[in-house]
This record gives C-alpha cells, structure tokens and sequence, in this order.
C-alpha cells in the first residue's frame, strides 16, 4: 500500500439497532501512513463504525474495504492485514502474557522461531517483561492493554484498529503504549484510534475525522478540522452542536451549603 492511498475505504455505511439508527450512511476514506483519530461524544458510533470496519459486526447497508480488499467479501485477506484492539477485550485469562503471545502468533500461521522472537521484543519494549509468566487474569487495566497491543502487533499489520486504547490507563503505560504507536507509524503503517479526548488526539493525530449521532461531521488534517478555532477542543464542540445551554443556571440549587 503506497503512501497517498486510503487505507480504509468506507461507502453507504448503516446500522441500526432496533429503532435506535447507530451509524446512518457514513462515507469514509482514511489515509495510509497517518496516525487517525475518529473522535466523537460518547454514543456518536465511533465503536460501531470500527466494529463494522474491521469485520466485527456485519452493517445493514454499505461496504468497506481496507488495504485494497472488501471486508465481508475477502474477510481472510482483510484480517491478515489488520491489527485490533477492541474496547472491552476479551483475553485468554488462564494464559501468561507469553503464552497469549505464543498462541496468538501461531494462529496467524507464523513459525515458532518467529513467534518467539517478537514476543520477547514486544513483551520487553512494553514493559511486560517481568510480567511475562504471570496470567493474564491477573494482569491489570493498563497490562491488559499492552499484552492486547502487543497480541494486535505480532503480525505486523498493515493497519492497527484501537477502540479507546487509554481508556483507565495509567500516565507511564499510556507513555509506553504511545511510543510503540508513534514507532508504528513512523515506518508507514496506519493507525486508527476512537476517542472522545480531544487533549489526547491534538497531540498524536495528524489526521481526524469527527463524527456524532451517527454521521461524519468533518475530515482532514488536524489543522483542516480546527480551522480558526483556538483548539480541536473548540473546534469539535462547534462541530458536533455542543455548548450553547447555559446548563448552569438549570442547577442554581447547587452548593453554597444550602439544602
């Protein structure tokens, strides 16, 4: 995949859950070699949307493709090439860290000697060496998180898919998680990350696309997105029709010790 070309292709994109539209016809070209950022107020369909986009949930309506193959018509070619790390992952608990890694590996088809090699890199760069043996039910929020990137990186994908990655993260894991992502990236490969802290993707993100109830409200280079605003903080509130309730004369019953 050369650089200049979209990693993921997204076109006519719907689903609905009962009554309750979650993504409602998104159109979506995500740029290869950049850090992304899809960024949107909780219940915009960021997860949804990710969960579409990398075979996760089958949509009611649209295609995708990533890296040049359609997601539901060539699904083996599409996970080859592709890296996830979903919100709320579920891991093999009973297994160690390197044991999750040795598995992980081999089901991607790569040889042992390989396998093994990465993991002891993997497991050493995210500083989860001296955890290695422990199982991973054992592990907390932020080991957790970097023994599931280190299992989405084991393949070298094309295109890493990261829902709310420094969610409950502790300050020095999210260091150690964004220094293998700037890595990543610097070597040409995409990254595509969900969150709704916009601190966070200013100072990652080249690229952002951002999206509320349902629908993509802007695209573009960070600098595209904020335009004249002082912030991408400001910039998303205008974008997605936040801030203008003065919600605190609705609570002039709140503090000042009365009752």
């Amino acid at each position: 995949m050369t650089m200049g070309t979209a990693a993921v292709r997204v076109r006519g994109l719907w689903k609905r859950f009962g009554q309750q539209v979650a993504v409602a016809g998104v159109d979506l070209d995500l740029p290869a070699g950049k850090f992304i950022g899809l960024v949107g107020p909780n219940g915009a369909g960021k997860t949804t949307t990710l969960s579409m986009v990398t075979g996760l949930l089958r949509p009611d309506q649209g295609s995708v493709e990533v890296a040049g193959h359609d997601v539901w018509r060539d699904p083996v070619a599409v996970k080859a090439r592709i890296g996830v790390l979903p919100e709320g992952l579920r891991l093999f608990e009973r297994l160690s860290g390197r044991e999750l890694l040795a598995y992980t590996g081999r089901l991607r088809g790569l040889p042992g000697d390989e396998v093994d090699k990465r993991a002891t890199q993997l497991l050493d760069v995210l500083d989860l060496a001296g955890a290695q043996h422990r199982l991973v039910v054992d592990y907390s929020t932020g080991m957790r998180k970097k023994i599931g990137l280190a299992a989405a990186l084991l393949h070298n994908p094309e295109v890493l898919f990261l829902d709310e990655p420094f969610e409950g993260v502790d300050p020095v894991s999210a260091q150690t998680i964004r220094g293998v992502l700037e890595r990543y990236t610097g070597s040409g490969a995409t990254v595509v990350f969900s969150s709704h802290v916009m601190e966070l993707v200013e100072s990652l993100c080249d690229w952002v696309a951002v999206m509320a109830a349902g629908r993509i409200r802007a695209t573009g280079t960070l600098a595209d997105v904020r335009g004249d605003a002082p912030s991408l903080q400001a910039a998303f509130l205008e974008l997605v029709g936040a801030g203008t309730r003065d919600t605190a004369s609705d609570l002039d019953w709140l503090g000042g010790g009365t009752r």
